[in-house]
């Protein structure tokens, strides 16, 4: 999931659609603000996603790196389009029809 600070969905002008309710690490479980939409981009890749608000810090989960087909790579520790299909953002599906 896509996480963002109180003070950053401020900023975007966002609107509460929701309360979800997240499991922290320590097991603990909190109702937060469900916000959006949020369009995202990097590079030539973008996405629309709902984002969390809580921490003090913008998270960018597995999910809209997912839609977006990046990666991180390990190596240089920074966020890549991904190197297999690097012209346009492909998806796995079940099937057309």
């Amino acid at each position: 999931m896509l996480c963002i600070p109180k003070h950053v969905a401020l900023q975007l002008g966002l609107d509460e659609l929701y309360q979800r309710e997240v499991t922290t690490a320590d097991g603990g479980k909190h109702l937060v603000p469900y916000v959006g939409p949020v369009s995202l981009t990097f590079e030539n890749r973008g996405c629309f996603t709902g984002a969390l608000v809580l921490g003090d810090r913008v998270l960018l989960g597995a999910v809209p790196m997912e839609d977006m087909d990046v990666l991180v790579s390990p190596a240089t520790q920074k966020l890549i389009v991904n190197p297999a299909s690097p012209n346009i953002a492909t998806s796995i599906v079940m099937r057309l029809w």
